[in-house]
């Protein structure tokens, strides 16, 4: 299907050139493209591998994969240099595709389809996701894989109270309150996907930046449709295999489960007893059509008629199948303290959804560390969603790198909790949330991020609110002649569902969410509904939370660790670390504590004991402080030299108490006075800034021998000089005045700083 000469194609896509281009790249796909923005450039290719009857499914697969040779980056690993998987950005990033692309393949298509994003070039300018998105819906309405596009897509920002359409990755990430993708489907722009993080903005605000989006793309819209026309004129599409029922399976299983299983949804059962119940009709059903088909045509039918039947008692007499009203939220239950030596903990259960929620705290060194397309950076709170095969009733694969759906899970939640989290400056831990999944019946990651909003109060982060969300959906009809919005989806009500919408937000706005749908795509006036019953549902669901905590611990749960800081000049992190890093480790074995320094000269100490870490505080503190004539201070001896000994009256300050100011007596042998490790109570005599030196003098404090006459002061300062001058009775070898280095030669041994 790819034509064998160049077709290529430019539009002016928000100020900013948008090309698509194919004949030349990856021609034995179905369809392939080389689409640029700017000097963003991608490959998008896809495959169909054809029919596969043991599949009764629809194995559709989206991948997006950031190669680091597009912005010019190698792994900075030292032992794995290979590009690996990437980031659980790329995840949502696939996964955002693949909820906007997934409608628009035929009902009855099974086909396996594969399709690929490879970024091959990057422009920190021009975002790859928008590029992404949109061509892939031009590589698939190009090819001759059945779908049923086009459908567009923008991203939108909100900076200083404006929408900024496409806004580049310097204005998303610093400066814009809101990051939000959007797809819409058809020439009348039906609504068809979304993800969007936000900064605790009104509904209202992220309702407009939908309608901006959906109001800025009818010229991207005619544009795919103009280059896959010069691709694929007639928009000839390869015959598939029906997966479509046959009439006569279809009539048979009505005849003996049809009215069966609408019974069972009128007696408003809750999951369990209407799963038992099911699984018996579907034994029976089973038992009468295994010799004619198999067991994969049966259930297809057989999961056709819960689907019908749940439509028509919902659409029909607006009764869902365990008795709740549209808009009623399943009963929810919180508990907190939940687990006895983590640091945080939460159960949270609505209906049979049932969510454990642990948060864990540590210090600024166990940030992850992710390198991506824009470099490494750091993070400093991860929410880790698990969903076990128990918490469904199944047995499977228990551990390993988790599976997409988690990640997207997992993200969802922590995007929600991002904006209320404390300043770095004001609470430097580190936070993972992890949500295991004790239980699932419909919108476990709504139930993940309730759970982690409790986790992180008990354990005592100052979250700015609580944040809370639910999962509201959508039950159409066949033909979509009949639509109904439901709150708090539960069971069949989601797996049949046509719309899966989760919004999270505080009680003043939204902070994320997350939609995709089963249906090609909805009218636009359905969404201030969806936004209006979300956050009705979600107000309920805080007014719950409340009850078992409303505001976090005053303080940092008894089994975290502890954090004290200090700020210092970045001028001078270089002396904290010392040569080799010799003296952040001395602080870290003196202490217990663990320290880790930021490059504007926040100084944070770890530690499960408050006292060692603020003595590692005390430590770096005191290797700035200010010496003056005059202090009296209680030292340390550390080294003895022929003409008197170190004493260190501070962290990291060390001064010389010369063999004169040891006693008023004749001291021959400094060691006949004091020896290593001795405390000396000492007075500041001198101070040496430039030189870095300190004279320090026992004597001062002694009381002078009746009799006793002070030798005659030398204008330029003797051995008995008290004015800062030389105390080294004139000597300059690399033990005296010069104050040679201990380590390397660079540092001068007196006022125990760097001085380069």
């Amino acid at each position: 299907m790819i034509p064998k000469q160049i077709i290529r194609k430019e539009y002016d896509f928000a100020g900013k050139k948008l090309v698509l281009e194919t004949g030349e790249l990856a021609v034995q796909c179905n369809m392939a493209l080389k689409a640029s923005y700017g000097d963003t450039v991608m490959l998008i290719t896809a495959v169909s591998g054809g029919y596969n009857p043991d599949i009764d499914f629809f194995p559709l697969t989206v991948n997006y994969q950031e190669k680091l040779f597009a912005a010019g980056s190698i792994k900075s690993s030292r032992f794995q240099k290979r590009d690996f998987r990437g980031t659980d950005e790329t995840v949502i990033i696939g996964r955002t595709a693949d909820h906007a692309i997934r409608p628009l393949f035929p009902r009855d298509f099974s086909d396996e389809v594969q399709v690929v994003g490879t970024v091959l070039s990057l422009d920190a300018d021009f975002d790859p996701q928008v590029l992404f998105m949109n061509a892939v819906s031009a590589c698939l309405h190009a090819s001759s894989i059945p779908w049923e596009g086009p459908m567009v897509s923008a991203k939108v920002g909100y900076v200083d109270g404006e929408y900024v359409l496409n806004p580049d990755y310097e204005v998303l990430h610093h400066k814009s309150e809101l990051d939000l993708i959007v797809s819409f489907v058809g020439a009348d722009f039906k609504f068809l996907a979304l993800e969007a993080s936000a900064n605790v903005l009104p509904e209202e605000k992220v309702l407009g930046a939908i309608e901006f989006a959906r109001n800025n793309l009818k010229g991207l819209y005619e544009f795919i449709n103009d280059f896959a026309k010069a691709i694929n004129p007639s928009d000839e599409r390869y015959e598939y295999v029906s997966t479509a029922h046959p009439p006569e399976l279809v009539s048979k299983v009505d005849s003996i489960a049809k009215a069966k299983v609408t019974e069972l949804m009128h007696q408003g059962l809750d999951k369990d007893l209407l799963s038992a119940q099911l699984k018996e009709v579907w034994a029976d059903l089973y038992g009468q059509l295994s010799s004619e088909y198999s067991k994969s045509e049966i259930y297809s039918v057989f999961d056709d008629i819960k689907k019908h039947a749940l439509q028509e008692l919902i659409l029909d007499k607006g009764i869902r199948p365990d008795g709740r009203a549209i808009t009623e939220v399943r009963p929810i239950t919180c508990k907190v303290d939940y687990l006895p030596k983590t640091h945080g903990s939460a159960l949270f259960t609505r209906g049979v959804t049932q969510m454990l929620s642990v948060a864990t705290l540590g210090g600024p060194s166990d940030e992850l560390i992710m390198q991506d397309l824009y470099g490494e950076r750091t993070q400093r709170y991860m929410h880790h969603y698990n969903f076990p095969p128990y918490s469904s009733g199944e047995t499977g694969r228990v551990g390993g790198y988790p599976k997409n759906r988690e990640i997207g899970h997992g993200m969802i939640g922590e995007k929600a909790l991002i904006p209320v989290l404390p300043d770095k400056a004001d609470f430097p831990y580190t936070i993972i949330v992890n949500s295991e999944t004790m239980s699932s019946s419909g919108s476990t990651s709504m139930a993940a991020t309730c759970g982690s909003s409790l986790a992180l109060m008990d354990a005592g982060v100052p979250i700015k609110a609580m944040v809370a969300g639910v999962g509201v959906g959508l039950i159409v009809n066949d033909d979509m002649s009949k639509q109904l919005i439901m709150t708090d989806l539960a069971y069949m009500e989601d797996a049949y569902g046509f719309l899966d919408f989760k919004m999270t937000g505080t009680r003043e706005g939204v902070t994320a969410i997350q939609s995709d749908m089963k249906a090609f795509g909805i009218p636009m006036d359905l969404l201030p509904k969806i936004f209006e019953q979300s956050k009705a549902g979600r107000m309920h669901v805080l007014d719950k939370m409340e009850e078992a905590i409303k505001t976090p611990r005053s303080s940092v749960n008894k089994n975290a660790p502890k954090i004290a800081t200090t700020k210092i000049s970045p001028e001078d992190i270089g002396t904290v670390i010392g040569s080799g890093g010799k003296n952040i480790k001395m602080i870290q074995e003196k202490t217990g504590a663990e320290l880790s320094i930021e490059e504007d000269g926040s100084v944070i100490a770890t530690s499960v004991d408050l006292e060692k870490a603020q003595a590692a505080i005390e430590y770096v503190d005191n290797m700035f402080k200010e010496i003056n004539v005059g202090e009296v201070y209680t030292g340390t001896v550390v080294e003895i030299l022929d003409f008197g000994a170190l004493v260190e009256i501070l962290p990291g300050k060390v001064g010389l108490a010369h063999v004169s100011e040891l006693s008023y007596e004749y001291v021959k042998d400094v060691h006949s006075v004091v020896s290593v490790g001795d405390t000396l109570e000492v007075k500041v005599i001198g101070v040496d800034p430039r030189a870095g030196k300190i004279s320090l003098s026992p004597k001062a404090l002694q009381t002078p021998p009746e009799g006793y006459e002070a030798p005659e002061r030398s204008d330029r300062g003797g051995r008995g000089s008290r004015d800062g001058g030389r105390r080294d009775g004139g000597r300059r070898d690399d033990r005296g005045s010069r104050g040679g280095s201990r380590d390397d030669g660079s540092r001068r041994r007196f006022g125990g700083r760097d001085r380069r």
